[in-house]
C-alpha cells in the first residue's frame, strides 16, 4: 500500500530479521534477536525499503483479539529521518488494528509523533538494570503444564484481553516461569528470558506487591549476570526495593494509548513481558 510518493509499505518476514537488527543498531538499539524472533512469530511486521531493497524502516503490530493491540519497533534509518516514513507506518498499523485499544511505549523522541496521531499518556515504565542481590528461600514454584489454563485465565483478567497468541509461546520463549499460589489457586505468575546483554524478568502479574517481589526474587536467584526489570509506575514501592536489591534506574518511557484507557485490572500488573508487547 502506498505510504507516500516513493514509499511503499511491505510485510516483512523472518528472512528480514538480520536487516531489522542492523536497522536497530543504526538507531543505537541493541540487536535483540530472541525478542525480534518472537515479534515476527506473533505480530505483523511492516517495513519500508530503499531503492536498493534495503530495509530502512519498521513498525510491528501485535493483536490480542479484537480488544487490544500493541505497536512496537517504530524505527527509521538515520539516513531517512523526518520524511514522514514513521508516520506512514504508524498510520497503517493503527488502521489494521481496527477498533482495538492500541498502546505503545514511547521515548521522549517519539512521543510528539504519537500525540499527533491521537495517543495519550496513561502511565510510565521505569527500566532498572543490575546484578540482583537475592535473599531468602523461594516462596513461588515452577509452573507445570497443568497450570497453563489457570495462568491464561489470570492473564486475560488482568490485561482485559485474550493474549493466547503470546501465552502459548511463553513456555518455549522463557527460561523459566514461576507461579505463586494462594488458597489453592494461582494468584500470580512471572517469567524470565534471555536478552542481548542481560536477562529480562517479565511479565510479572500478581495479586499483591509482596507476591510480585517474591516472583521477581525467585526468578532472579537463578540468573548469573545483569537483570533488566521494566517496572510499571502504579507500584512506586517496588522501585525503591529494586534499587536496594542492586537494580539501578536506567531509563523511562511513556505508556501511551489510543481509543481509551488500557483495559483489565491493572492493579495486578507489575512488569510487562517486554515493552514491545505489554
Amino acid at each position: 500500500m502506498p505510504a507516500r510518493i516513493g514509499c511503499v509499505i511491505d510485510r516483512l518476514t523472518a528472512d528480514d530479521l538480520d536487516a531489522c537488527l542492523a536497522l536497530a543498531q543504526d538507531r543505537d538499539w541493541p540487536p535483540e534477536r530472541h525478542k525480534w524472533r518472537l515479534l515476527f512469530d506473533i505480530g505483523t511486521v511492516y517495513g519500508v525499503r530503499d531503492e536498493a531493497g534495503e530495509v530502512i524502516a519498521t513498525t510491528i503490530l501485535t493483536r490480542y483479539g479484537a480488544e487490544l493491540a500493541a505497536i512496537s519497533m517504530v524505527l527509521v534509518a538515520s539516513s531517512h529521518g523526518r520524511r514522514g516514513i514513521g508516520r506512514a507506518l504508524m498510520t497503517q498499523a493503527i488502521s489494521d488494528a481496527g477498533t482495538a485499544t492500541v498502546f505503545l511505549n514511547a521515548t521522549d523522541y517519539g512521543r510528539p509523533l504519537y500525540e499527533r496521531l491521537g495517543f495519550a499518556t496513561v502511565g510510565r515504565t521505569f527500566t532498572h538494570i543490575g546484578h540482583f542481590t537475592s535473599g531468602g528461600e523461594p516462596a513461588s514454584r515452577p509452573v507445570t503444564p497443568a497450570d497453563w489454563s489457570a495462568i491464561h485465565r489470570l492473564d486475560t483478567e488482568v490485561n482485559g484481553a485474550d493474549r493466547r497468541i503470546l501465552m502459548d509461546r511463553l513456555p518455549g520463549f522463557a527460561s523459566e516461569v514461576r507461579a505463586v499460589v494462594r488458597q489453592g489457586a494461582i494468584s500470580g505468575y512471572a517469567a524470565v528470558w534471555p536478552n542481548h546483554g542481560n536477562t529480562v524478568i517479565g511479565p510479572v502479574v500478581a495479586g499483591t506487591p509482596a507476591e510480585a517481589r517474591t516472583l521477581i526474587a525467585d526468578l532472579a536467584a537463578g540468573v548469573d549476570g545483569p537483570i533488566r526489570l521494566d517496572l510499571d509506575d502504579r507500584h512506586p514501592e517496588l522501585h525503591g526495593w529494586a534499587v536496594e536489591r542492586g537494580l539501578e534506574p536506567r531509563a523511562s518511557t511513556a505508556v501511551m494509548a489510543l481509543r481509551g484507557p488500557l483495559p483489565g485490572d491493572r492493579r495486578r500488573w507489575f512488569v510487562p513481558m517486554m515493552q514491545a508487547l505489554g
